[in-house]
Parts: C-alpha cells; structure tokens; sequence
C-alpha cells in the first residue's frame, strides 16, 4: 500500500495542550555532553559519587528476600507505608511535622508538579512562577494550557513584595490565578535561597488571596553555607490560616539517586485526597519496589552518615567554580553566590546573547544553559546557568578558560 500525504505525520491530530512547549533545550544539550571532551556544566545531575551504591544493593537484596510479594505487588496510591513513615521522619528533619497521612508519594518530583497543575489549572487559568523560574516546572504548567505571570527574584529570592501587584494586575484583566510556585531553597535555576520575610508575607497574601503555594525544595539538604530557613509548611503556623493554602515538594533525586524516582508531596487533607484521586488515573501507584528500597536504605541510617560528605563535596565544587569565574571572567561576568544545592547564575557584563556564546563554547568543549531558557515572559539574554554538580574543581577551572575564550569569539566582528 503506497502512503499518501494525508497518511503521515502531518494528518495526526495531537491535543492542543501541546501548541506552544518545546522540548527541553537542556535535555538537548545533555545529548551533547556526551561526547568525549566536552565539560557539561548544563544538566543539574547529581554526581554520581554521591550515589551510595553498596547501600542501596544491600537494601534491594534485603527487600527481595524478606518481602518480595510487598515489593512486587501492586501498592497503594498514596505511597507505601514503610516509605511513608521514613519520608515523615526525614521531612521532619527540615523542620516540618507532617503526620504520615498528609504524604503522597510521586513517580520523581515532577510529577509531583504535574499532579498540582492537574488539580488547580484549567485552561488559561494563571500560574505564577519566579523569573526566572525552574524550566520543567514551566513545561508543565504550559501543558497544562496555564497562563503565566512572574515576580522578579534576587539574592534573597522571590520578590514577595512585588505579588500582591502581579495579583491586582491580574483581577484587572479577568484572569484567575490559582497556584504560586517557587523554589525556596537554592533554587533552580537562580541559586536564591527564599528569607524567612519573603516566606512569610507570601503566606500572608496567600491566606488573603486564596492562592495555594507550592514549595519545591529538591536541594534543601544541599547547604553549604549560612543558616537554614524554615520551609513554608513549617512557618504556617504563623499565619493565621496558612497550613491550608500551602504545600511541600521533594525529592530523594539529589540525595540518593534519581534512578529510583520518588518524590513526595505533604499537602493539606483536602488536597492531598484529591491529588491521590489524580494519581490513581495516572499510574495506579509509583513503583513499589522502588518505594520499599528506599524506605529499607533510609530506615538505615546510612543517608544520615552520608550527608555531611555529599555537602562537602558540593561546596568544594560551589567555591571552585566561583573562583574560576573571579580568575578567567573577572569583571566580565557579575553572578549569585548560592548558599548550596548545584546551581550559579550569573550575568554576562557584555552586550552578548548568552546563546551566541553557548554555540562558541560548543566548539571549544564546553557547555552551560543560556539563561533565556527559564523565563515565562521577555527574557534576560544575558543571563546563564552554570551547574558545578557534576564536574570536578579541576574541570570546572578548565570549563571556564574554555567559556571565557568562547565570549572573546563570540564578540569578535563577524
């Protein structure tokens, strides 16, 4: 049977929650990094000399010969107990008390977001974000046919003074605004570490409003520098108010290994009911024995012990990469210097479009994100992220002599 025009790609008709997402330009670049020579400090992968592998194959053997129909049976919605009780005992750690029922365990901390954009966003509903703001967070969103309005962020993270303007700005022109999300801790992709002030005048407004919060906190174990903020969740009781209208994301990606893909919401009764109700149609339940593994290898004790060598070797890298900038870009580049997690925003001084330099920095075998990337609305070209995670401080000194000859090329006359 010859095929016709009407029969190929261009005759499917795909959702139009499509129109308008892209693909992930760093998932594109991490396709890059792998070729031989090239330093990537683009994707926010964990190093993988954090990944505990003896811990975690003594975890999966001991699963598999003393529970094996658990682990390999269907589970439950919510999350497997076992795991639930560890992620209550580890979230209480960061100066949260969730009780185990407010917990939904998630396939990754995206879906994670997934699921709070499915129970809060119809069409054209608005989200706001940060600007900038975490770049998958903002395909989801836009999958979900949001719209978007940001407040500006800064070393002290988002501008909880600017929201209640984007609010009013917003009533004004008859759109519904349902959902704030940020990225209180180290955030991806601005480093900024949310003040406790911020944190509490955005639970403040949130009350007024009726806006529901969603903190992201995938890094907050990562510090290595300066004192620990409380999350939202834990400064609610505060606000008169607030333990309703906010919620609590992570992930055991950086801490422990994102091949496992867990995360976990704590939400208030009402949501968390409705978010398992939305999980059941989406995938019944997240692996149960990758559930069960994790819950075996935290219940050790072993992530504890670890920890404190995982954020050491962060901060060397953090502190590498920051002299390396000071060293080779000098006064051509102007950056944040995060108190933890794996991630440097920077400014380049130049009138030059970070994108113009990425594609030099290619060629001489080096890759990072241009910063246009994580915008909602106009971007800043001549912001970038620079992700010291995986690379050793000897490379990132070399990333950046290579970064630094690839803005020299791309402001050369053509």
């Amino acid at each position: 049977m010859n095929s016709t025009d009407s029969d190929g790609p261009g005759a499917y008709r795909f959702s139009s929650r499509l129109r308008g997402v892209q693909s992930s330009l760093i998932r594109d670049l991490l396709k890059f990094a792998q070729r031989p020579g090239i330093i990537s400090l683009a994707g926010g992968l964990p190093s993988p000399l954090t990944f505990d592998v003896e811990g975690l194959r003594r975890a999966s053997e001991e699963v598999l010969a003393q529970e094996p129909a658990r682990a390999l049976q269907y589970g439950l919605t919510e999350g497997q107990p076992s795991l639930k009780r560890e992620l209550a005992r580890l979230t209480t750690s960061r100066g949260l008390t969730p009780a185990e029922d407010h917990i939904v365990v998630t396939t990754g901390s995206q879906q994670g977001i997934d699921l709070m954009a499915r129970l809060f966003v119809d069409p054209g509903d608005v989200v706001v974000v940060e600007r900038p703001a975490y770049l998958a967070a903002l395909q989801t969103f836009a999958l979900a046919q949001a719209s978007f309005r940001s407040i500006d962020s800064d070393a002290h993270g988002a501008c909880a003074e600017d929201l209640e303007g984007v609010l009013d700005a917003a009533a004004q022109a008859g759109e519904v605004v349902k959902l704030l999300y940020v990225v209180a801790n180290f955030a991806n992709p601005s480093g900024a570490t949310l003040s406790r002030e911020r944190r509490l005048r955005l639970l403040r407004i949130a009350v007024a409003r009726k806006i529901f919060v969603l903190e992201d906190d995938p890094y907050g174990e990562l510090r290595s520098f300066g004192t620990s903020v409380p999350s939202l969740i834990g400064l609610a009781p505060e606000v008169p108010g607030a333990a309703h209208w906010c919620g609590y994301l992570s992930s055991l990606s950086k801490i422990v290994a994102p091949g496992l893909r867990l995360g976990w919401l704590v939400l208030p009764p009402a949501v968390r009911e409705q978010a398992a109700i939305c999980k059941q149609g989406m995938d019944l339940h997240s692996s149960t024995f990758a559930q069960e593994v994790a819950a075996r290898y935290l219940a050790s004790g072993r992530l504890e012990a670890r920890l404190p060598s995982i954020r050491a070797a962060y901060r060397e890298r953090n502190e590498a990469l920051a002299a390396a900038l000071d060293r080779h870009l000098g006064g051509r580049i102007a950056y944040n210097r995060p108190e933890g997690g794996m991630f440097l925003w920077a400014r380049l001084s130049e009138a030059v479009d970070a994108s113009d330099v990425l594609r030099h920095a290619m060629a001489e075998g080096m890759i990072f994100v241009p910063g246009s990337a994580f915008y909602a609305d106009a971007p800043d070209r001549s912001t970038l992220r620079l992700s010291f995670a995986t690379a050793a401080p000897p490379e990132l000194d070399v990333a950046v002599q290579r970064l630094a000859r690839a803005l020299d090329r791309a402001l050369r006359p053509a």
